[in-house]
């Protein structure tokens, strides 16, 4: 069907459930692994802890992607999956700070995972569903714009609640501080709130010949022909999603690395502290949330020039430019001393960030078939969470017996992960890519003033 072009308030609006789906990352993100050493964690036990995140995007992405294809009732399309998934997902953040064990930590972010996943694969989906394709690079632009903009909140709220609105850091030993547990009170309301404006302020297309779609969901009906249609699809994957794969596989590598060592290794490797109980390491651990902050700031200021570079340098090139200011940013980790540095490595990452949050959906929505954009999409972030779950299972093994548990290190081998990705990216073929094609195809008023 033909796809009016969309407002900025209206793309804004359709992409603002992303900001209470981030915040609920972001809090994750930055916090995880200093909750699991308060509780008790060693370094090389951190890796297998974080595995609910990979294994259950992993199951429940294509599921979600390929039932949603499958829908349609009074919410739409997508929505019903955001909405399930908001309450669910705020229902854990709410106990997840609570938690007084490291099982009862690692069960809970199983819980979490599951339910952000349930929100989050739709929303990718959605764009490519509302926006024609000369908006969808503008569509995943605004998805990074609000994750950036989430992410800096979510991040440094811990550090904002002890410096500037002056809460008490009270800790019993093993236990989580209480303005981290707050923080992930405020991300319940935000992820909730956030999820709720994009479903009472966007209506989704119905399918454009009901009996069709009603015969095919019949077809779809039932775990063995859903199974059936995803591994059909697998099958028959496209070719530029295929080369894609392995720019995301490389590039999740480096960034699981940065999100599980980074937030510990802030506290032991630059502030010194030699042990958790220290009051170094809780000032390490926010100082380490304020550089996710700064790179998700970054994120939210790039993502606003994103669609004009990527329509001046073409795509890919775009991308690659991008993953080797993050992978530099990664890799001057290992000879800073002080905090204030870390901004500035945390600069190219949030560079990099923005446009993996963007450049490769983009890349990828121009060679998906028609209807079968969810399962596709919900394949696609197999790759995202299939490099995760390898360094869950694997990389405890080499924190142990190669890198003498020195998480500074592994945060370098991030930085390597991501050069390895903006190589591969050359090698990705993008036949929309609007850069080739802007001469016949000019540039629409909403698009301009995205990228101004």
């Amino acid at each position: 069907m033909d796809k009016p072009p969309r407002s900025f308030w209206q793309i804004w609006n359709l992409s603002f459930g992303f900001f209470g789906i981030q915040f609920g990352w972001g809090l994750q993100m930055a916090n995880m692994s200093a909750i699991y050493e308060y509780l008790g964690a060693r370094a090389d036990q951190i890796p297998i802890l974080w595995l609910a995140a990979p294994l259950t995007g992993l199951l429940i992405q294509p599921i979600v992607g390929q039932a949603s294809d499958s829908t349609w009732g009074p919410l739409g399309r997508r929505r019903p999956y955001f909405l399930a998934g908001a309450i669910l997902s705020s229902t854990a953040l709410i106990l997840m700070p609570r938690c007084s064990a490291l099982w009862m930590a690692a069960g809970l972010l199983w819980i979490l995972d599951a339910s952000i996943n349930i929100s989050m694969q739709p929303f990718r989906a959605f764009v490519a569903d509302l926006l024609p394709e000369s908006q969808c690079t503008q569509g995943f632009a605004m998805q990074s714009l609000l994750i950036g903009l989430s992410t800096v909140i979510a991040s440094a709220l811990p550090f904002l609640l002890t410096n500037v609105f002056h809460m008490a850091q009270t800790r019993v030993a093993g236990t989580i501080p209480f303005t981290v547990r707050f923080s992930f009170y405020i991300g319940a309301a935000a992820f909730l709130c956030a999820v709720l404006w994009t479903v009472f302020t966007t209506k989704e297309y119905p399918p454009e010949n009901m009996a069709e779609f009603r015969k095919q969901k019949a077809e779809r009906a039932g775990i063995a022909a859903g199974a059936r249609e995803i591994l059909v699809s697998i099958r028959k994957m496209p070719r530029t999603m295929r080369q894609l794969a392995w720019v995301q596989i490389s590039t999740w590598l480096g960034l699981f690395c940065m999100w599980l060592y980074f937030p510990v290794a802030v506290p032991r490797n630059v502030f010194g502290a030699p042990d958790t109980n220290s009051l170094l390491y809780s000032a390490g651990a926010e100082w380490a949330g304020v550089c996710f902050g700064m790179y998700s700031l970054v994120c939210f200021a790039f993502s606003f020039a994103l669609p004009a570079i990527a329509l001046k340098l073409g795509r890919k090139s775009t991308h690659s430019l991008c993953l080797i200011f993050g992978g530099l940013g990664l890799l001057s980790v290992a000879v800073i001393r002080s905090k204030y540095p870390l901004l500035l490595s945390m600069t190219g990452v949030g560079i990099a960030w923005a446009s993996t949050l963007s450049m490769p959906y983009s890349i990828l929505s121009g060679s998906l078939p028609p209807g079968k954009t969810g399962v596709y999409m919900g394949i696609f972030n197999s790759f995202v969470v299939i490099p995760e779950i390898v360094a869950s299972l694997g990389f405890g093994w080499v924190m142990d017996h190669l890198l003498n548990n020195n998480r500074l290190a592994a945060v370098v081998a991030g930085g390597v992960f991501f050069m390895l990705a903006a190589l591969l990216t050359q090698k990705v073929e993008d036949l929309d890519d609007p850069h080739l094609l802007r001469k016949s195809a000019p540039v629409d008023a909403d698009a301009a003033r995205l990228s101004a």
